[in-house]
């Protein structure tokens, strides 16, 4: 498995890196204009989905345990530098997440009310590959009911179990009959949730994580050095920089999902004429996810003892727990446990999600019957997912998810005559606004 795991990691990686440079370089670098893209929350929608109702659903499943404990493993196994590939990553293959969820919205399908797209419309509309289609749509639906979700069910049962003395059953039942209550109301139910819950755990992470920061402001200097070098350490753990730089690589796509097609799922549900501004809002949220919330944990467990603990069976929360009991003493348990379940069940509703809006796609006609069997399973996935072992769980999460990168960088590659043209039409259109705007006045 981990030989396999090696290949497929060092293709996708290939894609992911050579079509984030590639696409970068034809559009001209379009993630480095942070003020058009904070211009594009202004859109409009047709529906009640706007674009940032749709950006939380996407920061709901991007800003999961992966935040907390993945990037935990990432500095306890790779190193600090593993940090270092991650901030590069992000930025390298943020323009994936435009050009994917770009298309997600040009092929969006009406679904009653509300629409639906995502990778696996593109891939069969526009790549006109039905059968690539089909196995995007079973891979992302393994990836998140059976693989990402069970995930958060399971670290949100450990970091309460470990701190209360609760049967890790009782905590999975809370877990299946609170999202049980969210996902049956379907799509208004999940962004009605996620619109509440984004917001509100983005900023108290961000606030407690200032305050240790700023606590220790004097360490964070040689805290970035280390973060440096340790990245370009040919002696750190396992092959040298190799391995940090391929953890790195990881943690990117793992934390802000950069290429794998899924915010192309949240973005489609948003219906404006303006898709390519639809695109560039999703970097917004692959760098609030990366550069904010993973490297604020980041600089949690490096500002800590974290190199005396020993740890097997890692899920890498305990890293980041250690860290803030450390920094806050026992508020640093209860803040954990709080931004657990939060950062966690966000991700559990918006996965269950990209589930069904890839179940409709195989279905093609409406099937309400099997809507509620997929529900049925999720909440019964959430129960075993909160006690079985979590190594078991990210080897599969691995699995999935490189293959997705794969499949949708390939379609993103072989769509990109579209991508680019489309882009530069825009361009075109808005600078010709701007233009005639000012000849006006």
């Amino acid at each position: 498995m981990e030989f396999l795991l090696d290949i497929l990691w060092s293709v996708a990686t290939v894609c992911l890196l050579g079509g984030g440079f590639y696409f970068s370089c034809c559009l001209k670098f379009p993630q480095l204009h942070l003020i058009k893209i904070l211009k594009t929350c202004k859109n409009k929608s047709k529906n009640t989905i706007s674009p940032l109702a749709s950006l939380s659903i996407s920061l709901a499943a991007r800003i999961g345990v992966g935040s907390l404990a993945g990037i935990a493993i990432a500095i306890y196994i790779g190193g600090p530098g593993s940090i270092f590939w991650m901030w590069i990553i992000t930025f390298i293959t943020a323009i994936n997440a435009y050009c994917e969820s770009y298309l997600g919205a040009k092929y969006q399908k009406k679904d009653g009310d509300e629409y639906k797209g995502g990778p696996a419309y593109y891939i069969d509309k526009g790549l006109k590959n039905k059968l690539l289609a089909k196995c995007y749509a079973i891979f992302i639906i393994l990836a998140y009911v059976f693989g990402f979700m069970t995930i958060q069910a399971n670290t949100i049962t450990k970091s309460i179990s470990d701190f209360l003395p609760i049967s890790p059953l009782i905590i999975g039942i809370l877990i299946a009959t609170l999202s049980g209550m969210i996902i049956i109301k379907g799509l208004d139910g999940i962004v009605s949730a996620t619109s509440k819950i984004v917001p509100l755990m983005g900023i108290s992470y961000i606030a407690v994580s200032s305050f240790i920061i700023f606590k220790n402001i004097d360490q964070l200097p040689a805290i970035f050095n280390l973060i440096i070098t340790s990245a370009f350490n040919v002696k750190a753990a396992g092959m040298g920089i190799f391995s940090t730089f391929i953890i790195g690589i990881q943690r990117g796509i793992f934390s802000t999902e950069a290429g794998l097609g899924s915010g192309a799922i949240a973005s489609s549900t948003s219906a404006v004429n303006d898709k390519v501004g639809l695109g560039l809002l999703q970097i917004l949220g692959i760098y609030f996810t990366s550069f904010v919330i993973c490297t604020s944990t980041a600089l949690l467990i490096l500002l800590s003892d974290y190199q005396t603990l020993n740890l097997t069976n890692l899920n890498g929360i305990e890293l980041t727990q250690y860290a803030l009991t450390e920094h806050l003493g026992q508020f640093g348990n209860i803040f954990l446990i709080l931004s657990i379940f939060l950062f966690a069940f966000s991700t559990i509703i918006a996965g269950y999600y990209y589930g069904e809006s890839n179940l409709k796609y195989l279905l093609k006609k409406d099937n309400p019957t099997m809507v509620k069997a997929l529900k049925g399973i999720t909440i019964l996935l959430l129960l075993i997912g909160s006690i079985i072992s979590p190594t078991i769980l990210w080897t599969t999460i691995d699995l999935l998810v490189v293959c997705l990168a794969i499949m949708n960088m390939y379609s993103l590659l072989k769509l990109r005559k579209e991508i680019i043209q489309d882009y530069r039409k825009s361009l075109s259109k808005s600078q010709e606004l701007y233009y005639n705007k000012n000849i006006r006045s």
